[in-house]
């Protein structure tokens, strides 16, 4: 039985993941939508990947101290796999990520309604000339066969994941806390300038997912889900799958190194954490100690 107030903290949780997602969007799709919009051939896609970045560092200070920022199903659902996160607490926060991917979406287009009209003259389209689907959703390039574009998503995400494990491993001290959104942004654009011509790099369930909710109201339900051979499916499952993957790789690859290398930065970090563990175990032995001796005088 679920706790009243285990769904009170999850609900919390939700609009914290929500509000980070959005603003994740916001950015995002807002940079997409400038770039496509703007139509000058000078006009660099890396101010794309430096938006994401920034939208990304944003929603990790709006967020990250309180849910830790996941704003990516692929991410929560990978670590609910290795017990960092329960699994109604997870749904909570893919319902949050999507939600807030949707309402991201939504403003983007309220934000570049005119340019939306003045670019398709008010007749939207998804592909093609005038196609501006694009904004929304991804899409992979010409000639990519869905195996490929699934591929495609697994290991970039995969990626993402190791890194995301690594650097919050405990005996890593390579890296400060202060550092580590700042490190996430450079992974994330790394990934996608190394990763994004075959399915644009999605990496991320909900940034697909919840603005392709969204175009249904514009493109119409049938045409967003099945354009490009029903495509839709592999920017959900793929990074699902690679996050799941890349989190279980390091896991494998940390049990390893903790059983059968000898290295001292592990062993004191590893006899830190128990000794930690004895002195609060004591620590709450005692706490109860007391508030029996009182509850039987």
């Amino acid at each position: 039985m679920v706790k009243r107030k285990d769904l009170q903290q999850y609900a919390v949780e939700l609009l914290v993941e929500c509000f980070g997602t959005f603003i994740l969007i916001v950015f995002n799709e807002g940079a997409i939508a400038n770039y496509k919009f703007a139509q000058l051939t000078s006009h660099s896609i890396l101010t794309i990947y430096i938006a994401i970045g920034v939208g990304i560092y944003t929603a990790l200070m709006a967020a990250g101290s309180i849910t830790g920022a996941h704003i990516n199903p692929a991410v929560s659902i990978a670590l609910m796999t290795v017990g960092k996160l329960k699994p109604l607490q997870c749904v909570f926060y893919v319902l949050g990520q999507v939600s807030g991917a949707f309402l991201g979406a939504t403003l983007v287009y309220l934000v570049y309604w005119s340019q939306f009209n003045k670019f398709d003259g008010g007749l939207r389209q998804i592909t093609g000339l005038n196609g501006t689907g694009d904004i929304f959703f991804t899409m992979p390039d010409v000639d990519v066969p869905h195996w490929n574009a699934l591929i495609d998503q697994i290991v970039g995400t995969a990626l993402l994941l190791i890194f995301i494990v690594a650097v919050e491993q405990n005996f890593n001290q390579m890296i400060s806390v202060g550092s580590k959104a700042f490190a996430l942004i450079f992974i994330v654009i790394g990934i996608n300038c190394a990763f994004s011509i075959n399915a644009a790099a999605a990496l991320n369930p909900a940034r697909d997912f919840g603005p392709r909710l969204f175009a249904g109201f514009i493109y119409g339900w049938n045409n967003v889900f099945s354009t490009n051979n029903c495509y839709f499916w592999i920017p959900i499952i793929g990074p699902i799958l690679g996050g799941i993957i890349g989190v279980w790789i390091y896991k494998c690859y940390v049990f390893i190194i903790e059983n059968y290398g000898q290295f001292s930065n592990i062993k004191q970090i590893n006899s830190t954490e128990i000794n930690n563990t004895i002195r609060k175990t004591e620590d709450d032995v005692s706490e109860l100690r007391q508030q029996l001796t009182i509850a039987s005088d």
